[in-house]
């Protein structure tokens, strides 16, 4: 019980001195979330109260399930534009059919998210790259700030996940932009980025918030032209079992697959950054996917479109002295308790206001120091990023992170098939061996190649690695005896590679060239002796340490020298 529900854990061994972290820290992201919730909520096509709705009973249910004590969930802004690009193909934004498959498709992300849980499937977060991941949540970044345009100019635009399109529609009616909206939303960018560069945990969105919706009922500005919110409903959301049918799970299950994904791989990576943070705490991904699984499928049930956990509101809550998860739930509270009583104050509030507090919360998306990081650790992996990048910039979300797997799963293909492999030399007055290509004046001997192979032996590698060995035998033809293979870093063989060094063993045999291997790890030399790849004794053939086996190979050459010697002085006796 305490594994699936982490708050039987820390709730009943709570301590005082955390109260004042966790009620500050409630406080702050709950008022963050208000302008926040609602803005993410337009991006997803829906009426602003969803968004508050979905500020509520996700972060409730995580708070008594997930393993993280400062992740804040609830509704963001990648995903948000995911849930508008992906339902506006099936129904027209603004329709109860638009409502109700961005509901049910909250209920089949958790879903399956809580099936993955279940069949303890965490480790998917490793199979999104950091390049793929950071080139995708940058150009989301750039595509979520293009689509706010239309609130921050006044202007009506095409809504697209592809840039070109917003852009296009933004140049054709760059003349009809709407001057006094415009200086609204540049006004509430300058205020948050002030205030932020002042002092991080001042409310900066929800201070522009305030001062939007003062300047537009005291100026009158709606009645210039202004665009505002109007009418939110108050009140908490009802108890709807969304219509769940077979035919809505085929249309929505490619959605809620992609979304079900990334959006866990988000939330456990902003935990983990936590979780180094706090050092207190261990994240268990299995549970995460369970807890984000359960507040979206309970969440679904309240009208909440699908939830994650953001980085921003996150980043404020650790800030702000969160200790425990009992923040988010004063979180939830406070948004719980703005729609009971506060809901009319929001009627004068700009869209300007909300689409500048967009803008500057999807700026963290955009990873500039990664880029340079890339760029002087990895080129091929710099290249990953920017053509994920460019794809989902110009094509499509969904393009973009295919895109980004495919070429991650082939760069890893291409480092596997083309391992590294080195021919070493021992360094004088030891017994380490080193790559001759980086270290000078190693002991070697012409008689004998010592090579390491840094790679399992397998289907995908092991014509590279026959060629490589048999074109290093080549430089030294005639003179070579013994080949010695370093395997200590071969942590694996398969069935082709079985039948390559079976191949590479009768090769060698063919130029009375010994195979010899050393630092074997159990499971490949048991695979070697199941196979029956060596006819001579074990002890002849496999060495504990590569110095052993050069020895034993010096030695084998000093006593055949010495035979040869005597063979030959019996012959002149004669």
């Amino acid at each position: 019980m305490r594994r699936l529900f982490p708050i039987l854990s820390w709730l009943p061994n709570y301590q005082k001195e955390n109260l004042n972290g966790d009620v500050f820290a409630g406080l702050a992201v709950g008022v963050m979330l208000i302008p926040q919730g609602m803005a993410y909520a337009m991006i997803a096509g829906l009426p602003p109260v969803y968004g508050l709705y979905t500020a509520i009973f996700p972060q409730l249910i995580y708070a008594i399930m997930g393993t993280s004590r400062q992740l804040a969930v609830g509704p963001v802004a990648m995903d948000s534009l995911l849930v508008a690009s992906g339902i506006s193909i099936l129904a027209t934004e603004g329709t109860e059919t638009y409502l109700a498959f961005a509901i049910l498709l909250a209920f089949f992300v958790g879903a399956l998210q809580f099936l993955l849980g279940v069949l303890k499937m965490g480790f998917i977060t490793n199979l999104l790259s950091k390049p793929v991941i950071s080139g995708f949540t940058s150009a989301v970044a750039f595509i979520i700030a293009l689509n706010q345009l239309k609130d921050l100019i006044g202007v009506e635009l095409v809504k697209s996940n592809r840039s070109h399109e917003i852009l296009i529609s933004a140049i054709k009616n760059i003349g009809s932009t709407h001057v006094l909206t415009l200086v609204i939303g540049i006004l509430g960018i300058i205020l948050i980025k002030v205030i932020k560069s002042w002092n991080k945990k001042l409310p900066g969105a929800f201070l522009a918030l305030v001062l939007g919706i003062a300047a537009v009922y005291g100026l009158g500005l709606h009645n210039q032209g202004v665009s505002i919110v109007e009418n939110i409903p108050s009140g908490l959301p009802q108890f709807i079992i969304p219509d769940i049918t077979l035919t809505h799970f085929k249309t929505l299950v490619p959605l809620a697959g992609t979304l079900a994904v990334i959006s866990f791989i988000e939330a456990y990576s902003v935990g983990k950054a936590m979780e180094s943070k706090a050092k207190s705490y261990k994240i268990v991904p299995n549970q995460e996917l369970i807890a984000l699984g359960t507040s979206n499928m309970f969440g679904s049930f309240f009208q909440a479109f699908p939830a994650t956990a953001g980085f921003s509101r996150s980043a404020v809550n650790y800030e702000s002295g969160a200790k425990t998860p009992l923040a988010g739930i004063i979180s939830a509270v406070i948004v719980t308790l703005t729609l009971l009583f506060l809901t009319p104050l929001f009627y004068y509030l700009p869209k300007a206001i909300l689409a500048s507090i967009i803008m500057i919360a999807v700026v963290n998306l955009i990873e500039f120091a990664y880029l340079k990081y890339l760029w002087r650790t990895s080129k091929m992996e710099f290249a990953l990023m920017l053509i994920t990048f460019l794809v989902t910039f110009s094509f499509g979300m969904v393009e973009g992170i295919v895109t980004g797997v495919a070429l991650s799963i082939l760069l890893l293909l291409f480092k596997a098939a083309n391992p590294h492999m080195a021919v070493l030399g021992r360094i004088k007055g030891f017994t380490e061996y080193r790559n001759e290509k980086r270290f000078k004046d190693l002991e070697s001997w012409e008689h004998l190649l010592i090579i390491r192979i840094d790679a399992p032996f397998a289907f995908v590698n092991i014509q590279t690695i026959k060629e490589w060995i048999l074109n290093e035998i080549q430089k030294r033809e005639g003179k070579l005896k013994k080949v010695i293979i370093d395997a200590g870093p071969v942590s694996y063989i398969d069935a082709t590679g079985i039948d390559g060094i079976r191949d590479l063993i009768d090769t060698l045999k063919k130029k009375e060239i010994e195979l010899i291997f050393s630092e074997v790890i159990g499971p490949v030399r048991d695979a070697f002796h199941r196979n029956h790849l060596f006819s001579e004794k074990a002890s002849e053939i496999f060495f504990m340490t590569t110095d052993e086996a050069v020895t034993y190979c010096i030695s084998e050459d000093f006593k055949n020298q010495h035979a040869n010697l005597a063979v030959q002085a019996n012959e002149k006796t004669l």
